[in-house]
Order: structure tokens, then sequence, then C-alpha cells
């Protein structure tokens, strides 16, 4: 049995199954999937309530710090997407370098990622949209605007059920439709961020930095650590390697664009928040929309309602798709129903997969209180960082996969190590009930590995 979990794959059958998928994908598509899913309702909260709390007008090197730790996972990253351009990200990278077995929790790890990001993103959608359509007088009877909860008179969440459907519903029509849209709304909601910047910029009042660090460096690299999860996101993008032209090229520019672009605009947004407020004022629900009411700039703010939920669409067109992509690679190894990896001859959509996703995530978003849940999502993201960059080094020694012409991390094998341990640090600093939830998750996963995956998969049928 040890042997056969450890057995590792091989690229070619990957390349061979996915073959099914089109590759119409482009650089700009991969940013647009990877801002769509890092840049949220986060941009509008974070810088202020991190400077109140703990770096001050700091904040601005917070983001830059955190964004030089993502951006080594996410050299890791562009370089097995360049190398291995296939679907399942890192669930197929740990098939390929440490076996079935690291593949598979892997992958276990990245469903939590994925379906509970999006179930807990699509409530937050909802509770915007109702307070968005308040504004014209119109309400939702109270049973049908929150999670089942009979006792305070709410059952289901119809708004956050509906969303989901309706991006899935887009993504079944194919890629190409979907990215349209996606780059739109993205296009959309950056312009948004930009005239925030922009007009803010005429607000700043320099004696607002003084002092510039008043908790001092412990306190910047203190709202690192907060502000890190901020850039998660752009793991996702390499789920989309098989459907992508010139993966070689394309994937590094599209991960590394995106951490790229995510970067500019949260320190962008943090120099000026901080500028136009003082930061003692800024630890409220919504610092950008504060700061804009301060100076009397209101019709931003009502902007700002729409770029929340332009940003939340996003981000749950790239975790949906991620997490479909996911399940598919999952079952094309046979650790779930093999039917799971079926593509839709006039698609080229797994829409088993898809639609698989979509009920889960529906009943999450629509039944079920997520409030104690969503810091699992961070646990699966480090894990699969914490994979990603240490499996550069077995990558680079197989003989059989060539990566002539794509990107590599330089500084080999320092950059990779660092990055390994940046991330084991990152998740030594999360909460106890975070590692016992996420105990409960993996000892599920692993009953359901050997008592179905182990059985039915592919690499050990075809030993």
């Amino acid at each position: 049995m040890r042997l056969n979990i450890m057995r590792k794959e091989s690229l070619d059958r990957y390349l061979g199954v996915d073959k099914h998928f089109v590759k119409s994908m482009t650089a700009i598509d991969l940013m647009a999937l990877g801002i769509g899913a890092v840049i949220g309702t986060g941009i509008f909260i974070l810088p202020g309530t991190v400077a109140a709390n703990s770096a001050g007008p700091g904040v601005t090197l917070s983001f830059f710090f955190s964004a030089i730790v993502c951006a080594l996972a996410a050299m890791c990253y562009a370089e097995f997407s360049s190398a291995l351009p296939v679907a399942g990200s890192a669930y197929s990278y740990g098939n390929v370098v440490f076996g079935e077995f690291f593949g598979w929790i892997l992958g276990w790890a990245l469903v939590l990622e994925y379906m509970l990001a999006v179930a807990s993103v699509s409530t937050g959608w909802a509770a915007y949209f109702n307070s968005f359509i308040a504004s014209f007088g119109l309400k939702l009877p109270k049973a049908v605007s929150g999670p089942f909860d009979p006792a305070h008179g709410t059952y289901v969440n119809i708004v956050a059920i509906i969303i989901v459907l309706l991006i899935s519903w887009m993504l079944s029509k194919g890629m190409q439709s979907s990215m349209r849209i996606n780059n739109a709304a993205v296009a959309i909601k950056l312009a948004i961020i930009i005239i925030f910047v922009l007009v803010g910029l005429f607000f700043i009042k320099p004696s607002n930095y003084h002092p510039f660090l008043p908790y001092h460096m412990k306190g910047v690299f203190h709202g690192a650590t907060v502000v890190f999860f901020a850039f998660l996101g752009f793991d996702a993008v390499s789920s989309s390697a098989a459907e992508v032209k010139n993966p070689k090229r394309n994937m590094p520019m599209g991960i590394i664009g995106t951490l790229v672009v995510a970067t500019v605009l949260y320190m962008a947004v943090s120099v000026v928040l901080t500028g136009m407020v003082k930061y003692t004022k800024l630890d409220v629900a919504n610092p950008v929309a504060f700061a804009l009411e301060a100076v009397h700039q209101g019709w931003i703010a009502e902007l700002l309602s729409i770029g929340a939920l332009i940003g939340m669409f996003t981000m749950m067109v790239t975790m949906i798709y991620s997490s479909s992509r996911l399940v598919y690679s999952i079952g094309r190894d046979g650790l779930l129903p093999s039917s799971l990896a079926k593509i839709d001859n006039h698609h080229h959509v797994p829409q088993e997969a898809l639609w698989i996703v979509t009920l889960i995530i529906a009943i999450m978003g629509g039944f079920v209180s997520l409030d104690q849940l969503t810091s699992l999502v961070n646990i699966g993201t480090l894990l699969a960082f914490l994979f990603v960059s240490f499996g550069i080094i077995p990558l680079r020694k197989r003989k059989d996969i060539g990566n002539k012409g794509g990107f590599q991390v330089p500084l080999y094998p320092v950059l990779p190590i660092i990055s390994g341990l940046a991330c084991l640090a990152m998740m030594t600093m999360l909460s106890k009930e975070t590692w016992i939830g996420a105990g409960i998750w993996f000892g599920i996963g692993l009953i359901i590995y050997f008592s179905y995956g182990y059985r039915h998969s592919k690499l050990n049928q075809d030993r």
C-alpha cells in the first residue's frame, strides 16, 4: 500500500486526458481571473482597519512586505504551471512530484478553500445586494434573507443561491463568453478603485501621515500578517493551465501580473486613505466610504457599493471555475467518480463537475451560517503554498519534465525554501479552532481516500 499511494503521476497522461479542453485563454484573461479573485471588498476595508489597529500610515509597508512573501509563492506557482500545463493546480502538481496520497491531501485542502470561500462570499454579496436595493425602497422577506435559523425567522438565503447559480450557468456556456463578461466586470471594478485614488489625491493632508509609524516596525510586520490573506486567490489562476494559449509564456504572466497589479492597488488605496483621514479614525466598518463622506464626496461612496458587488462577483467566477476544474482533475484520476471528468463536447466544459460544485456551494451559502468556518480557507491555501514551494526542488530533478523556455524561480533552491518556511510560519499563527476544524476536514478526506479513492485510482489500476 505504501508504494501504491506514493506512486507519481505522468505528465504525458495528464496532457493526453486534458487535450479535450479548448486553449482559448490569454495572459489578459488570466490576469482578469486573478485580479477578480484577489481584489474584493477587502480593498475597501483592510487598509483602514489595519492602519487604525496595527500599523498607522505604515500600512502601506504592511501590504508591500506581504506582497514579497506572496511573490515567492507566486513564482513557484508560475514555474509549476509553466512546466506542467494541466488542470488541477496544486493537486495535480502534488501528484506528479510527491505522489498520489499527497496530491489527494492537497486536492482535499483546495476543495475546502475554493468552495468555502465562494459560499462565504455569496452570503456577503447577498448582504450588499439587499442593502443596495433597500436604497430604492425594496426589501426581501426576512424568511428568505438568511441561513436556516427558524429561531430568528430565516430559512434560506435565496439571493446567495441565485448568484451562485447564475455564475455557474454563465461558466457552463464555455470560457470564451465567460471571460468576456468577467473581463468587463474586472475593468469596471478597477475603474471604480482608480476613481477613488485619483479623487482622494486632492484631499490628502500631509499632517495625517505623522507619525508614519506610530506602532513602529513591529506594528508594520503585525499588519503584514493580517493583510497577507488579502492577496490569496492568485493561486486559482493555475487551475486554468490546460485551457491557456502558450502556457509557458502566459501562465507566469497571469500569475505574477495578478500579484503586481493587486500590490499596486492595495498600496495606492492605503496611501490615499491614510492621507485623507487620520489613521486613528479609520477603525470603522467601511473606512473608504467613511473617508469619502468626511471630505463630502458621497457620490463616490455610492460607487463603492457597486464596486463591492462587482468585486465579489468576479471572485466567485474565479473560484467556482477553479473548483470545477479541481473536481474534474480528481475525477480524472479516479479518486472521485470518473463521471466528474466528462467534458461537454459543445462547450468543452466539465459540466457534471461544475454543477456538483455549484450544488454544494449553493447549499452552504443558502442554508449554513459560515461565520466560524471562513478561517479554514487560510489553512487550505497555506498548505498548498507550502507544498508548491518545496515542490520546486523535486520538480527540477524530474528528467521527464521539460521546461525549456518556461519560467523558473530565480536563486534556486534558496527562494523556494524561504517561501516554504514563510508559509509554515504563517500556518503557526492560525488559531487553535482553525487547526481543529482542519483536522476534522482532513480526517473526512482520509476516510474517502482509503474507502474509495485508493481502490479506484487510475494510477494504481495502471500499475
